[in-house]
């Protein structure tokens, strides 16, 4: 873990957060400035700061964070009209914190192209 990491200090509990959900792995937890009805981080417990510092002995974890948010996704009764998953990398895309997370909105329409 990352001593100033902002979501390594949430999955120490350093940081207060709404949590959503936990395992071993993986800690989802309410986005602080929701830009959706339903705005979810799913982030690995272990630091990786982008998704260029994953390895193929990672893919599972990849797998558990979209597998997650799917199931979180269909507990906020989003599923059938739809939702949008969103992984940053790097500021130029718009990550702000350097720990990889999946944004998960849902709740109304989305529109496309994103911003």
């Amino acid at each position: 873990m990352s001593v100033n990491c902002l979501f390594c200090r949430i999955v120490k509990r350093e940081v207060p957060a709404s949590l959503v959900y936990e395992d071993e792995e993986v800690l989802a937890f309410n986005d602080i400035s929701p830009q959706a009805p339903v705005h979810v981080l799913v982030v690995p417990k272990r630091h990786m700061a982008t998704l260029n510092d994953l390895t193929p002995a990672e893919d599972h974890l990849v797998g558990r964070l979209i597998r997650q948010a799917a199931a979180i996704a269909a507990e906020r009764g989003i599923s059938a009209g739809g939702y949008r998953m969103v992984l940053n990398c790097n500021a130029d895309a718009g990550q702000t914190v350097f720990h990889i997370h999946l944004h998960l909105l849902g709740g109304r329409p989305m529109h496309w192209p994103p911003g």
